[in-house]
């Protein structure tokens, strides 16, 4: 691991060469910058691992710093020095990032120690992202850590081993063509060809063509012999998606290749062979289309052998965050979007995503290309997305015809908050907005508990 790099941004040269000293006897790379423009600068070439900032310093302030150091590094964790008067300062800036504050005159032996804990959180935050992205690369793009997508991760581990025909089912937009993916990347057959093709997309006749192809002649236009999907992948994957959405007739060719590993191309009599695994996706029920004779029953049974499950976003909500960071990465460079405030990310969280991570990918590039800044706000959501506070929260209170005080008015919204929430103090806090001490001390003031 490379030696952590400290950087000091104080105005007053006796405590930059009192820190740097002290930096270098802990073992760290010091170096120093007498004022806030000239820290940046080194912020931005010297990619320090840790900011040791003063806040009070003539011209740019350390607020002002920390501000475009945020903007620069958002993971940059940065160390506040404060006197004792301005500890609310330091308090502020904490909240817009900073991860630890001392007052001055400060003990070295605290600050150590306090420097040590951050870079040690800074090289796991580091090491989770490398695994993350270990992860990514092992397995497509299925980011996320619920048991939900645990347990999808390892069928998909345990099934590309093998050459096991496989269905994936969920809804639209729950990445069934990743998932195809990621057991093709992880299995035997990795470095042959994987051939995705949309069942929905192309009609009868030309989907024949394009799964088995057609020798000259065989229909009008056909010029030439083209080979088919089959072919194509031969030694690979293919990936039939919409498999629903298959024809009666071509199901049954479907049926044959499975079971027999053979196919002619439409117009020809030559019998090919092929050595193809089969990976089938839906977002219907396949066994009610059965039940309406629209999918043949040997069929599903012949592509059920291993069925994988993606579940909807709705029922995974603690992955929006990763996801949301992954996309944010994504679409970052581009559109110079680096963070998302907690506002819009609860929001996101709130959705139901009916188009589920397409969907929030789709939101996720529209928030980065609208926001003029480092960081999406709510603004920049969609309005059935920024109107989801208002309808979670709902009208708890029905005004009467006669005027309320204020008092009167802050009581009852306290009372039809508590009853709303079944007695709970911390979601009828969470109704009202406010923090659960404050919703205890308002209580207790109008005699409430």
């Amino acid at each position: 691991m490379a030696t952590p790099k400290i950087l000091i941004i104080d105005d007053e040269k006796h405590m930059c060469w009192a820190l740097e000293k002290a930096m270098r006897q802990e073992g760290y790379i010091a170096i120093s910058a007498s004022n806030g423009m000239d820290g940046l600068k080194k912020i931005k070439d010297e990619m320090p691992s840790l900011v040791i900032l003063d806040l009070k310093m003539p011209g740019m302030d350390g607020m002002q710093v920390l501000k475009k150091a945020r903007e620069i590094n958002p993971r940059l964790p940065v160390i506040i020095l404060t006197a004792h008067g301005t500890i609310d300062t330091a308090i502020e800036a904490m909240k817009m990032g900073a991860v630890d504050y001392v007052t001055k005159p400060f003990d070295l032996v605290e600050l150590n120690i306090m420097i040590k804990q951050h870079l040690a959180v800074t090289q796991l935050q580091t090491e989770v992202n490398f695994l993350r992205s270990e992860l990514a690369k092992k397995y497509g793009n299925i980011i996320g850590q619920s048991t939900a997508i645990r347990e999808v991760i390892q069928i998909i581990e345990q099934v590309a081993k093998t050459s096991a025909t496989v269905l994936i089912t969920g809804e639209s937009g729950t990445g069934k063509e990743v998932a195809a993916l990621s057991i093709h990347h992880n299995s035997p057959r990795c470095e042959a060809p994987f051939v995705p093709v949309n069942c929905a997309a192309l009609p009868e006749q030309l989907l024949e063509s394009e799964l088995f192809g057609h020798e000259k002649g065989a229909f009008t236009g056909a010029s030439s012999r083209k080979p088919g999907r089959f072919e194509l992948a031969n030694g690979g994957t293919i990936f039939l998606d919409e498999i629903a959405e298959m024809p009666p007739n071509m199901q049954a060719k479907l049926l044959r290749i499975l079971q027999e590993k053979t196919f002619e191309r439409v117009g020809g009599t030559e019998t090919l062979r092929v050595d193809v695994r089969v990976i089938a996706a839906t977002n219907r029920d396949l066994r009610q289309l059965i039940r309406e004779g629209l999918f043949r029953e040997d069929l599903f049974y012949r592509l059920n052998v291993v069925q994988i499950h993606l579940p909807p976003l709705r029922e995974r909500r603690e992955d929006i965050p990763l996801l949301v960071e992954h996309f944010i990465q994504k679409f970052g460079t581009a559109y110079k979007v680096n963070s998302i405030s907690p506002e819009a990310m609860s929001l996101l969280e709130q959705y139901d995503w009916p188009g589920n991570v397409r969907e929030l990918q789709n939101i996720v590039e529209r928030a980065s290309i609208i926001c003029r800044g480092h960081e999406i706000q709510p603004e920049h959501l969609p309005s059935e997305i920024q109107r989801i506070h208002t309808q979670k929260r709902g009208i708890i209170i029905r005004f009467p015809d006669q005027g309320l005080s204020m008092e009167q008015l802050e009581k009852e919204l306290i009372v039809k908050a508590l009853e709303k929430s079944g007695g709970n103090q911390t979601k009828a806090a969470k109704l009202l907005g406010i923090s659960r001490s404050a919703f205890l001390y308002r209580s207790q003031k109008h005699g409430i508990f």
